[in-house]
C-alpha cells in the first residue's frame, strides 16, 4: 500500500502505565497521527485517561475498530509477568502495525517478529532511552568520534531495571554488538547483599566493564535506581561521557604532556597549542532538566521519535526481520549478562531523600561548550 506524506494513521495505545507517555506524545500538535482509543483493563486510571484525551476505552481486542492502523503496546510482557507479547501478536493478525515497549524475552520477540512477517506488518521494539535527547546526542557523538579513532574501552554503570536499554545504547554507539563475550561466574544461589555487581563484556573488540545495581524494589520497580545510564567511551584522543540518562554529555581530552615541557621552567614555555583547549567541554546544556520536564516533555519527545520511525518504516514497506535480528541479539546478550548477575536482590527503598544542589555545591560556574565532536 502506498501512503502520501500527509498520511495520519489512527493509533491505539494499549496500557496506561507508561502508556501515558505515549498518549502525551501522540497529542503533540506536530505529530502526524490520530489517537483512536485506549485498550486497557478498564480501571480508574484508564477511564480517567480516556476521558482526558476524549477517546474510547476498549477492554477487549475484539472491540477495537477495523480502521485502527497502528498500535502502541505498552504492557508488561512475560519478563514482568504480563501478556504484552500476546496482545501484540493478536493485533498484528488483524493487520495492525505495532510499536512495542521493551523488555521482551527472546522467545517472545522472535514470535512477534514471525507474526509480523506472516501478517505483512511492521513491528518495532522500542527501548525508549536511545531516543532521549542526551542519549541520542551521546550516540551521534560516539559515532563521529569512532569514525576518527577506535574505542579503547567502555566503562558503564546502570541498574538491573534498565540493563536491556543500556546494551542497546552501547550497540547503537558502537554500530553493533557482535561478536560478544561475557566474563563472570554464573550465580544461581541468592546473591550476597552488595549494591553493585561487575560483569566484563567484549563487544566486537571493545572491552567493557559493566557495573550493575542488581536490586529491585518489589512494589515500585521504576524507583530505587542509583544510576540509570552512565557511560564513558575512551579513545586515544579522550573520553566521551554520558553522565546520566538526562545528560550532560561531556568531552574530556586526554592529558598529553608535551615533549618541550620536560625541560621548561613553566607550562607557559610550551608551544603545544592543544594545551589551550578546554579540559572538559559540554556537548549538551551544562544543566539538566527537572524530573517533571523529563517525564512530561523529554520522554514524550523520545516516544514521538520512535513513532515517527515506525511511520516511516510503514511508508517504506520495511521488512521487520533485519532490524529484529539486532534486537534478538540484544536479548541474548542481556540473558548472558543476567546469568552472571544472578537474581536481583529484593530491596525496599526507605523514605525518599530529596537533596538539592544548593546543599552540596562547592561554588564556581566554569561552563564551557566547545568541542570538535559536538553534533
Amino acid at each position: 500500500m502506498r501512503y502520501s506524506a500527509q498520511w495520519r494513521p489512527r493509533v491505539l495505545v494499549c496500557g496506561t502505565g507508561f502508556g501515558r507517555t505515549y498518549l502525551a506524545a501522540l497529542r503533540q500538535p506536530e505529530m502526524p497521527f490520530e489517537l483512536a482509543g485506549i485498550l486497557a483493563r478498564g480501571g480508574q486510571r484508564s477511564r480517567d485517561c480516556a476521558r482526558y484525551y476524549q477517546v474510547p476505552l476498549y477492554t477487549e481486542i475484539a472491540q477495537v475498530p477495523e480502521d485502527v492502523q497502528v498500535a502502541c503496546v505498552v504492557l508488561n510482557s512475560g519478563v514482568n509477568g504480563g501478556r504484552g507479547a500476546e496482545v501484540a501478536q493478536q493485533l498484528m493478525t488483524r493487520g495492525i502495525h505495532v510499536l512495542q515497549e521493551h523488555p521482551l524475552h527472546q522467545a517472545e520477540l522472535a514470535a512477534c517478529l514471525r507474526q509480523a512477517r506472516r501478517s505483512g506488518v511492521v513491528y518495532h521494539l522500542n527501548t525508549h532511552y536511545v531516543h532521549v535527547d542526551a542519549v541520542a546526542c551521546f550516540v551521534r557523538a560516539a559515532r563521529r568520534l569512532l569514525a576518527h579513532q577506535p574505542a579503547q574501552f567502555i566503562d558503564a554503570l546502570t541498574s538491573f531495571q534498565v540493563l536491556y536499554t543500556l546494551i542497546d545504547i552501547l550497540g547503537q554507539a558502537l554500530g553493533g554488538i557482535r561478536p560478544w563475550s561475557v566474563t563472570g561466574q554464573a550465580r544461581t544461589a541468592e546473591p550476597a547483599p552488595e549494591v553493585l555487581r561487575t560483569v566484563n563484556v567484549v563487544l566486537g573488540e571493545v572491552p567493557i566493564t559493566l557495573r550493575i545495581q542488581n536490586q529491585v524494589h518489589p512494589a515500585r520497580r521504576d524507583s530505587g535506581a542509583h544510576i540509570m545510564h552512565r557511560v564513558t567511551l575512551a579513545t586515544e584522543g579522550g573520553n566521551l561521557l554520558l553522565a546520566t540518562t538526562q545528560g550532560p554529555v561531556l568531552w574530556n581530552p586526554r592529558l598529553h604532556m608535551p615533549a618541550d615541557y620536560q625541560n621548561a621552567v613553566t607550562v607557559a614555555d610550551s608551544g603545544a597549542e592543544y594545551l589551550d583547549l578546554p579540559s572538559v567541554s559540554w556537548l549538551t546544556a551544562p544543566g539538566g532538566p527537572s524530573y517533571r520536564e523529563v517525564i512530561g516533555q523529554e520522554w514524550p519527545r523520545a516516544v514521538a521519535r520512535a513513532l515517527l520511525a515506525l511511520r516511516q518504516a510503514i511508508m517504506d514497506g520495511e521488512d521487520p526481520l533485519p532490524a529484529g535480528q539486532y534486537q534478538l541479539a540484544v536479548c541474548r546478550l542481556v540473558a548472558d549478562i543476567t546469568a552472571c548477575l544472578g537474581s536481583p536482590e529484593i530491596r525496599e527503598s526507605g523514605e525518599q531523600a530529596i537533596v538539592q544542589a544548593t546543599e552540596v555545591v562547592c561554588g564556581g560556574d566554569t561552563a564551557r561548550s566547545r568541542s570538535a565532536f559536538a553534533p
